[in-house]
């Protein structure tokens, strides 16, 4: 059983070298030092491997020939389906390299075939969008439909070289994320974004329908992030609003000192420009983009049961 994985940070194990997740105070949880995850600790890769009962694949970028046993992560934090604002492999390039690999034979058809592939990718797509577009949603629902496109044509591809199962997390709530909702104080989603999260999905599940009716059988399986970052966040707020001393979910753990830093920033001197909350085993955000390992944690016990899906396909 193998793991292969492309998208981006939500994913991502440790391909992006010259990211802020290789910087303290990321990997604080676990490893306990920065790994290149995008998080404390682990991330939905960490989670769906352990459900797999295997360890998570090798990131490509750091890839031995000794530890090809698990797969092979590709993923890569801050690209999308297409290109986004960082000058790193969009999921069309990361396939290439999953290609390139096959040539090779570094993996077989039978290594494939008992495989699973797990793909997230979007968000940073629509970062792009709105940062170029100055937070305007017009024309959004035309680019969407762009991306699902060739979402799918990707899809398409991952399965034409083999594998047979094939795991596609849906856009998480983006209205959500401490980005969006830093303006409101941290207190609620912004619904506009949220919609452009609910109309993407739509169109997902809708392609994804299509692509298991032309092959026949459902190979491809959707994990619910907008749902299940929803109510995790609800059941959080819930408890936060019994018990002030619990943290607010939208609120991120780890933040720049100003807004002219980040999570991880620090001077010129190396003095440290973010703070850190008291406890992240209590955070559903670790940043302004990503969850922490408690939030991932509760995410994935929500998608556990379409996981499920997978695996019954490869008794």
């Amino acid at each position: 059983m193998k793991l292969f994985v492309f998208g981006d940070s939500y994913v991502d194990t440790g391909n992006y070298f010259t990211s802020p997740s290789y910087k303290l105070p990321y990997g604080i949880t676990f490893p306990g030092k920065p790994s290149g995850r995008f998080s404390d600790g682990r991330v939905l890769t960490d989670y769906v491997a352990s459900f797999l009962n295997i360890k998570s694949p090798r990131p490509y970028s750091l890839k031995k020939s000794s530890e090809l046993q698990y797969g092979m992560n590709f993923a890569y934090g801050g690209t999308g389906v297409f290109h986004t604002l960082i000058d790193g492999p969009n999921m069309t390039v990361q396939i290439d390299t999953f290609e390139k690999l096959i040539q090779q034979n570094v993996y077989t058809k039978p290594d494939l075939q008992s495989s699973i592939s797990l793909v997230s990718a979007a968000g940073n797509d629509y970062l792009k969008f709105f940062v170029k577009n100055g937070r305007s949603t017009k024309g959004v629902s035309k680019f969407t439909a762009s991306l699902v496109k060739q979402l799918s044509l990707n899809l398409k591809r991952i399965q034409s070289l083999g594998i047979n199962k094939i795991a596609i997390v849906l856009l998480e709530p983006i209205g959500c994320l401490p980005i969006a909702t830093e303006n409101t104080s941290y207190e609620k989603c912004n619904g506009t974004l949220n919609t452009v999260a609910m109309n993407h999905n739509h169109l997902l599940l809708q392609a994804v329908e299509e692509l298991n009716k032309e092959i026949g059988k459902s190979v491809f399986v959707t994990l619910d992030l907008f749902n299940s970052f929803l109510s995790t966040i609800a059941s959080m707020q819930r408890n936060h609003e019994a018990n002030s001393t619990l943290m607010n979910p939208l609120q991120p753990c780890c933040v720049g000192v100003s807004s002219s830093y980040y999570c991880g920033s620090v001077d010129e001197k190396g003095a440290k420009k973010y703070s850190v909350c008291d406890k992240p085993g209590l955070s559903f955000y670790w940043n302004n983009f990503h969850p922490s390992q408690n939030g991932w944690h509760a995410v994935y016990k929500r998608v556990q049961s379409s996981l499920r899906k997978i695996e019954d396909k490869n008794l």
